[in-house]
């Protein structure tokens, strides 16, 4: 097992999942170095290899829509900037309304995006058909439907983020876990991992599911919740649907990969046990099959290959943590993603980078802040839409 090349960086990451390694580049591609990443597990063995792959731009705050729709840019210029394709097919996001108060909540979330600029779409039940074919009549009364939302492998991506960075002289160690952080007088000193103790004034909390773990090693105590959510694959049809589908009471969502697979999840009717072990449940698998079933009747007859879990990293009000924590000078959070860093890390990580940059950045700490869970502070926003 090796150590650190150095006994010093400018920043220390935790975590190689698409935030970290995001990070990691727009830093290198700044000449800011040199950084180093370590990581408990290999390369996507957290949320960022264990996720649907949906990339949307529906969001119920604008701050996020925005972030949103700059990393769908990203992605449909990945394969040139990287040399990686993450086959990313914008084929749209439709979620489903049952009732028309229901329908009501998503016009709101409509009318916000298309005051962004997106060409967002209020369908009723027959153009919702016309989009899932074979949905049973009664399972939607409308929608809510976006053209240039879409799907991708997450692998492709991770990888094409690993081998960019190494190539531009990031140190990326796997296996090597983050213990702690040394720090004198309320500044960041350095970050203790297994493989040795390097000095450091900056240090990225990107460990997902594990972040408020590391957080609170630094002393730190934070908001974030690590909730398991669990996911399976079909076995290949021929294809038939387009759109990642989702419903909105329940954030049943699904959608149907290029080799013909039905990959999706819903959210947890209680709150699952966190467990080293990222396997599925028999419940799941019960509830998720009687779920699809309900939307798509043609489905009852279909094999599930496979099924896996992840950890979503939640906060109270669905944004991320993003930036500095002034209770610790130099330790830097980039987590709090729910089940969606994903969809959002080109954008993200851009701003996170520059913050160590020291350059002003477009985001309002009230909302993305680490302090703005304070008590007394008074919510600000709530980020409702956490689904798919």
């Amino acid at each position: 097992m090796s150590a650190p090349i150095r006994s010093e960086y400018r920043v220390v990451i935790v975590g190689a999942g698409v935030i970290g390694l995001y990070t990691a580049y727009h830093l290198a591609r700044a000449g800011f170095g040199p950084v180093l990443v370590v990581d408990r597990g290999f390369l996507s063995s957290g949320a960022s290899g264990r996720n649907g792959g949906g990339v949307r731009q529906q969001w119920e705050t604008r701050a996020t829509i925005r972030l949103a729709r700059e990393s769908v840019l990203a992605y449909r210029r990945f394969a040139r900037d990287f040399g990686v394709n993450p086959w990313f097919r914008q084929s749209g996001y439709l979620f489903l309304a049952e009732n028309e108060t229901e329908l009501e909540r998503l016009r709101h979330v409509h009318e916000i995006v298309a005051g962004e600029g997106l060409p967002s779409e209020i369908l009723d039940g027959s153009r919702v058909a016309r989009l899932v074919p074979g949905i049973t009549p009664t399972a939607a009364v409308g929608g809510t439907y976006l053209r240039t939302d879409g799907t991708l492998y997450p692998f492709p991506v991770v990888w094409g983020l690993y081998e960019a960075v190494r190539s531009m002289g990031v140190e990326v160690l796997l296996g090597a876990e983050a213990l702690g952080v040394r720090s004198a007088d309320g500044r960041l000193t350095g970050v203790a991992t297994t493989r040795g103790t390097v000095a450091t004034r900056t240090c990225v909390n990107a460990a997902g599911g594990w972040s408020r773990d590391f957080s609170e090693r630094a002393g730190l105590t934070v908001a974030n919740a690590p909730t398991r959510h669990e996911i399976l694959a079909t076995e290949p049809l021929k294809p038939f649907l387009d759109p990642m589908v989702v419903r909105a009471r329940d954030g049943l969502y699904f959608s149907q990969t290029m080799r013909g697979e039905i990959v999706g999840g819903i959210s947890p009717a209680t709150r699952q046990p966190l467990t080293s072990a990222m396997a599925s449940s028999p419940a799941f698998l019960a509830r998720m099959a009687s779920a699809l079933v309900r939307v798509l009747p043609s489905l009852a007859s279909v094999g599930v290959l496979r099924a896996w879990s992840g950890l979503y990293d939640d906060t109270p009000d669905g944004l991320p943590v993003l930036g500095e924590d002034p209770r610790l000078r130099g330790f830097v959070h980039a987590n709090g993603f729910g089940g969606h860093g994903m969809m959002l890390a080109p954008s993200s990580t851009a701003r996170v980078a520059r913050m160590i940059l020291g350059e002003r950045v477009d985001l309002d700490p009230a909302e993305f802040g680490p302090r703005r869970f304070d008590l007394g502070q008074p919510r600000r926003f709530t980020e409702a839409l956490q689904l798919g």
